[in-house]
């Protein structure tokens, strides 16, 4: 197995929506924020080369949608999912499975595409499987008012539409093991019904695709919610079940959303589970 990390581009967040109810005082400390109050985030995809298997794991805002949708998320670099997949020799048509944590617009986008003629949309990854789960599914298919600005249909609907849809089982306890991608799942229900945090088993070590259960480093207090949670309270049992397995079992977190911290481990201290070694990775994967 091999793995490879797939930026799929950088944009920019509202800091109090990120950290909800927690004050800008302690928040900017570890994400500072620019004069309209917005802070770093990246859309840092995961791609597992694993037998005849390229699995990728969530694919960004993906390019279908207007410049002033755009406009609102302050997207700056030129990181993408195609170039990122070129610098490790593959192609988008390589690609056999996507797995989608959740169906966010900024975690599934990238999945579909406009056809070629702009009349309609289709797989951006022709020959992949896309997994989700039947709970989430029905949740992102059928939205609250809360997240309907968050689950766009054309990011989800085409996946049924072309046949390739596929749905991972649903455990009775948070964890889901050996799933029919080859690794355990941690199902967690706080920030969207049944989110899904990959835990790849990868050289002797654990590494955890933390998606929304975990956005940035400045998210490690149990009590720094974001404010797009539907269940913030479910998310604080959900965060401090899981950072004290990961800093039990010494886990490699893989950040999606840190736009300057890409894997890191934690610790037991007296004020909880806080930081304990950052990690690059190129260091970690090569």
């Amino acid at each position: 197995m091999q793995l490879y990390p797939i930026n799929a581009g950088n944009f920019k967040l509202d800091g109090g929506a990120m950290f909800g109810v927690v004050p800008k005082s302690l928040w900017q400390r570890t994400n500072p924020a620019d004069q309209n109050n917005m802070i770093d985030i990246a859309a840092r995809c995961l791609l597992i080369e694993d037998g005849d298997r390229l699995i990728l794991i969530d694919t960004g805002m993906g390019n279908k949608q207007s410049e002033k949708f755009y406009g609102y998320y302050f997207l700056y670099g030129d990181d993408s999912i195609d170039k990122s997949l070129a610098q490790y020799g593959f192609h988008r048509d390589d690609i056999t499975d996507v797995f989608m944590t959740h169906l966010h617009f900024d975690h599934c986008g990238g999945s579909i595409q406009w056809n070629k003629d702009r009349t309609g949309y289709e797989p951006a990854f022709k020959n992949a499987h896309f997994w989700s789960n039947e709970n989430h599914w029905k949740w992102a298919t059928e939205p609250n008012r809360r997240e309907v600005a968050s689950f766009l249909k054309e990011n989800i609907l085409p996946m049924h539409e072309s046949g390739h849809l596929k749905f991972t089982d649903i455990p009775e306890s948070h964890i889901l093991k050996n799933s029919n991608l080859g690794f355990d799942i941690f199902f967690a229900n706080g920030h969207t019904d049944k989110q899904m945090i990959p835990m790849i088993q990868y050289k002797g070590k654990t590494i955890c695709f933390m998606a929304d259960l975990l956005p940035t480093v400045g998210h490690l207090p149990l009590p720094f919610v974001m404010g797009y949670d539907t269940r913030p309270l479910l998310t604080l049992d959900e965060k401090e079940l899981f950072l004290n397995m990961a800093a039990d079992h010494n886990f490699y977190l893989f950040l999606e959303h840190d736009a300057h911290n890409e894997i890191i481990t934690v610790k037991h201290t007296e004020k909880g589970v806080r930081l304990n070694e950052t990690f690059t990775t190129n260091s970690l994967f090569n």
